[in-house]
């Protein structure tokens, strides 16, 4: 699984869920924490849709955590400032870098019940959603019916 995967189900993933997943990990391996979870500020880069180019957003608060993992490093960074989530997926990303993690299974369960719980949002969204062509069909198509009038 690549890291964007893997970050993007953890990040939507409950609190309790990350930690569980992390407790396994700490069962079985000893990991050593290089960077402890820590506050800092990041700029949050857009892309202009018009004229394609970048430009800065604003910042946002980050909580960022280093674990080692025999040698092998796991990084997290999640906006926001929950501590023991960040450390928590800092652990299990050294874990799936060392070829260790046995949870796969349960992120792979999890990324499908945030698919679907997405899919039924963009579903209640879509309801409410107005369609403004059909509100031009009343309406004349040509601006010369308004000068003759």
């Amino acid at each position: 699984m690549d890291k964007k995967r893997l970050t993007k189900i953890l990040a939507k993933a409950d609190k309790k869920v990350v930690a569980a997943l992390s407790s396994d990990i700490q069962k079985t391996c000893c990991p050593v924490i290089v960077k402890g979870p820590e506050k800092t500020l990041t700029m949050i880069k857009m892309r202009e849709p018009v004229k394609q180019s970048l430009f800065y957003l604003g910042e946002v608060i980050v909580c960022e955590a280093v674990v080692e993992i025999d040698g092998v490093k796991g990084v997290a960074v999640t906006m926001g400032d929950d501590a023991d989530k960040t450390l928590d997926m800092a652990i299990i990303d050294a874990a799936v870098n060392k070829g260790v993690f046995e949870g796969m299974d349960k992120l792979l369960e999890l990324e499908e019940e945030q698919n679907d719980r997405e899919k039924r949002e963009n579903a209640m969204h879509l309801k409410t959603m107005v369609n403004f062509e059909s509100m031009d069909q009343g309406a004349p198509n040509d601006l010369n019916a308004f000068k003759k009038a």
